[in-house]
């Protein structure tokens, strides 16, 4: 489990390392999407430049989990991003597949980490 983990780690950080940078240089085209209210999301997004901060947290996670410093940290910022990418292609664009394998990753390198949440993850503080 631990060599998957690990091989999980470095995925997961190419992946937002990569899709990261691709958010400030654009060298991997993106489709406009087919449903109006996504482009107007992304519009609203790209015009309030809170895709800036969206791509910059991307990039940030993506480098801590492939130097392996700060992998809880990166998992914390991830969960969030992961979690509006879900609910950004459960309800205005499918194609569904890349975020349910990121889960997967992430799930995989949090069951590695899992005791640095003990605390979080408690349902009573000692």
């Amino acid at each position: 489990m631990k060599i998957a983990s690990l091989i999980a780690r470095y995925l997961l950080g190419l992946m937002f390392t990569v899709f990261g940078l691709n958010g400030f240089f654009h060298f991997i085209p993106q489709p406009p999407p087919a449903n109006p209210l996504a482009l107007q999301f992304f519009g609203a997004v790209a015009m309030s430049h809170f895709a800036d901060f969206f791509f910059a947290v991307q990039l940030i996670a993506g480098l801590l989990l492939l130097s392996g410093f700060f992998v809880p940290l990166a998992l914390t910022l991830l969960a969030a991003e992961l979690y509006n990418i879900l609910a950004f292609h459960l309800t205005l664009s499918p194609g569904i597949a890349p975020a349910l394998v990121a889960v997967v990753l992430w799930l995989l390198v949090f069951s590695q980490y899992r005791a640095s949440f003990r605390g979080i993850l408690a349902a009573k503080p000692e």
